[in-house]
This record gives C-alpha cells, structure tokens and sequence, in this order.
C-alpha cells in the first residue's frame, strides 16, 4: 500500500505540502499508432500530463474522477520532463490520488482525433495495448514491446503474449466456463457457486483442489449499516440503541454462514483491515446480554417499550440483513426489512431519505482518510460522502488537523483517534471488511493479489 514511481521516476514535495514536483522518466512510449508518423510512437512529456488532467476537468468529457483533483489548485510544466502540481490545502493522501486510473496519461493528437470514439481506440503506455472489442462479447489485448518495465533479472515485462477477456451474461455461465477450462481466471465470490466451489470454512472442495488455484487477502471495503443521524425517529437519535445493534449478532457466525468464511468479522473500526489506522480492538463483539442492557436502558429514557427500525437494502443483501434480523429481534428490538432496487436506494440514503440502511465503502485510494471522510461534518450528502450526517466537533478537528501532518506515524494516530470516536458514537453498524477472491486454474502462475483488487497482468506467466 506504498505509493511506488513508475512514469515519474522520482517527486519533491515542498515544506507546506502544497507544491508536488514531479520528474519524468525519458522512456516511456505510448502504443504504436500510424497518427504519430514515420516512427508509429513517440515518448511521453510533461506537455501530456497538463493535457490529460486538463482533460479530467473539461466538463464537456463530463468524467466521473474529475473529483480526484478538487484540491489542486493548478498544475504546470516546468521543462519537457518536470510536472509540477501545486494544491490548494496540503492534503497527504494526494500521491494516492494520483494512482487513480482517472490520471492515466492520454496523447493528445490521437484523443482529439477520434473524440468521443477515443473509447473504441484507446492508446496509453501500459504492459498490453488494445487490439480488438466486440462489445459484450471479447476484449483483446496485446503485449506492448515497448514497455519500460523489467523483472529483477532485467527481461522486459509482460510475459503474456496476449489477453482475452470474455463477457458473460450471468455469473453461472462463467463458473461453468471457467470449470471446463475455457477462461483462466474469475474473480470474486458469487452466491451461486460459492457452496459449490468452497467448503464452510473457505477452503477449496476437494474435486477443484488439483485444478484451481484459491487467492485471497484482504479488500479496502467496508460493509456496514448506516443510522441516519438527521432521522426524527427517536430509535435513531438513540446512542444507546445504536450501540445495542452493534452488540445483538455474531458476526463470525454470519461471515461462516453467508460467506463461506471469505471476509473478517468487523471488530475494529470502520477503518478496514489492511489500512495504517485499523484498530481491531475498538470495535463491537457479540454480547446478546449488553445489547439486552442498552436496549432497557434506551427503554427507561425514552418511554418506548416496544421500538422498531427499519433496514432498507437491496436484494444481493438481503441474506445478512434477514440475518441480522433474526439475531437483534432475540433482544427483544422489532426489526423489519425494506427492499429496494439499487438505484432507489443510492438515490434516498443521499438525500436522507432513509432511517438506516446496508452500503459499502471500498477505497478510491490507499488511505485512512478516504473513509474517515464519511463523518466529516462539512462532507453531508448529498454534497459529500457523509450519508449518516454524523456530526462531532472533537472528530472534525482531528480531521483537520490530518491535512497538516506529514509525519505518517502521527497521522496513522490521528486516524485511530477518528476511529474510535465514531465507533463510541456509533453512527454505523460495521459488518465485514471484506476480501478479495481470485481462482485461476494451475496453469497460471504469479497473478498475484492486491487491497485494492487491480488486476495487474504484468508479472502473470500461463505454462503448459
């Protein structure tokens, strides 16, 4: 989870955390393409970094990461080979940022020749370059010659001569594709094959162990409920019957019943494991007697003897919150379940239209701040990421503060601090951190994993 150079070979940044200087590589070549002429490629500049985030801006190319830059508040080259970013607050999670896809680096004579068909003729400077696409049907890509990237033996990268990728329409069909040998590898794990492929506990069944390769890790996402804290609901408002939620089921259990055993049981923070910041100590474990204690104790406040909440989820989800019901309903809290389409659903949590509800978080880039984000009291949806509305003035100063601290080990403080300050309010319900799933057959080797699940190519090698 370090930030490593690749195109920049090497970067500054300035005292204040403002100024990010960056110095290119001198070869690095876009795919060949006949636009560039006699020589069909040419090598990447500093030129094109302005370009291509310009690009990102441009409300005409209307891009969905063009958030990625909202605290940049300009960049410039400074030579044909030095980039400079210069920001509007110091944010240290920026080189994160910047390893998003959204900054990949585009030549400007062949987007500006195709336009919007850029999409059908894409050329960057990665380890394949496109060759083919039929839509819903196969994607094909061929190894790039001109990569820069070497092994530690100094043999240029990839080893793959080409890759193919197939569009199915269910996730049977793959299952079955990949069972007969006909794809290489499937990732992640679906509801429809998971009793098939593992065994309670997550190993693979015996009849797949001398054909299938099983690779997993943990994945920079969070599955938890959501309070929304704005609700006028008096069961929401209550902390005690928040954390009587946090306390009413067992969250191994429903990891081995619903998941084969793939994900760990939230019993940190919301920060998930894998993050500098994860705390697995400050979270919630089962105890049906302390959820029994705070929902009397909600009770004798409130005057309500009978209270109820509502979860609203979609149907992929549906097991964990029918789940989730059963167990809380044991400590004597009605608990009744809402069924939505996703769409709805993204649509009524931003706009607080929901008392609690299932989401997910998975991390747009390596650092603990991208979920602290979400109880930051100027970040309420639906103009920020704070679906709950968490509001706490000890918590926004922390946050604060983060922007400022360079030195990473204070930070990872700050963040841990955060953590457990949301985890006391309990505005949320964490369920799981989930994991990232990977089955290749035995031919392929060195496919490797990753927190963020990108799928890097580069190091794979298929032997017969």
């Amino acid at each position: 989870m370090q930030v490593e150079p690749a195109i920049a070979k090497s970067w500054t940044v300035s005292e204040d955390g403002l100024t990010y200087t960056f110095k290119l590589r001198t070869d690095i070549y876009y795919h060949k393409h006949a636009l560039f002429g006699r020589d069909s490629t040419r090598a990447v500049n500093a030129d094109d970094f302005a370009y291509s985030l310009n690009r990102l801006l441009d409300p005409q190319v209307g891009s969905p990461g063009r958030w990625v830059l909202n605290k940049v508040e300009h960049f410039n080259t400074i030579d044909k080979n030095t980039f400079q970013i210069h920001l509007k607050q110091p944010f240290p999670a920026f080189l994160g940022l910047l390893t998003m896809k959204y900054c990949s680096v585009v030549p400007r004579e062949i987007v500006e020749h195709y336009g919007s068909e850029f999409r059908s003729h894409p050329i960057g400077t990665g380890p394949f370059y496109f060759k083919r696409w039929e839509e819903n049907v196969k994607l094909v890509f061929r190894k790039n010659e001109l990569y820069f990237e070497t092994n530690h033996e100094g043999r240029h990268l990839p080893y793959l001569e080409a890759v193919a990728i197939t569009f199915f329409p269910d996730k049977q069909s793959e299952f079955l594709q990949f069972t007969q040998g006909n794809i290489d590898f499937i990732s992640g794990l679906d509801a429809s094959y998971k009793d098939e492929i593992l065994t309670a506990d997550g190993h693979l069944r015996a009849r797949y162990a001398t054909e299938v390769n099983m690779i997993r890790g943990p994945y920079l996402n969070t599955e938890y409920l959501s309070f929304y804290m704005d609700s006028e609901l008096t069961e929401i408002q209550s902390e005690w019957l928040r954390k009587s939620v946090n306390y009413g089921f067992d969250r191994k259990k429903m990891m081995t019943y619903l998941r084969n055993g793939i994900g760990i049981p939230a019993h940190g923070g919301f920060i998930p494991k894998g993050l500098p910041g994860y705390n697995e100590s400050i979270g919630y474990n089962y105890n049906r007697k302390k959820a029994k204690d705070y929902l009397e104790k909600f009770k004798q406040e409130t005057g309500i003897q009978n209270p109820e909440i509502t979860i609203s989820t979609t149907s992929n989800y549906l097991s964990f919150c029918e789940y989730i019901q059963r167990e809380i309903q044991k400590t004597g809290l009605v608990v009744h379940i809402n069924v939505v389409p996703p769409s709805a659903l993204k649509d009524a949590k931003a706009n607080g239209k929901l008392d609690l509800f299932r989401a997910s978080w998975v991390a747009d880039y390596p650092d603990a701040e991208n979920y602290l984000s979400l109880f930051y009291s100027k970040n309420f949806a639906p103009n920020g990421p704070n679906y709950s509305h968490f509001k706490n003035d000890l918590f926004d100063t922390y946050y604060e503060r983060a922007f400022n601290e360079t030195n990473t080990k204070k930070r990872e403080i700050l963040y841990a601090k955060m953590d457990s300050l949301v985890i006391e309010h309990a505005p949320v319900v964490p369920l799981f951190y989930d994991e990232v799933v990977r089955f290749t057959r035995k031919e392929v080797h060195d496919l490797g994993i990753n927190p963020t699940n990108l799928l890097e190519l580069k190091q794979v090698r298929k032997l017969d």
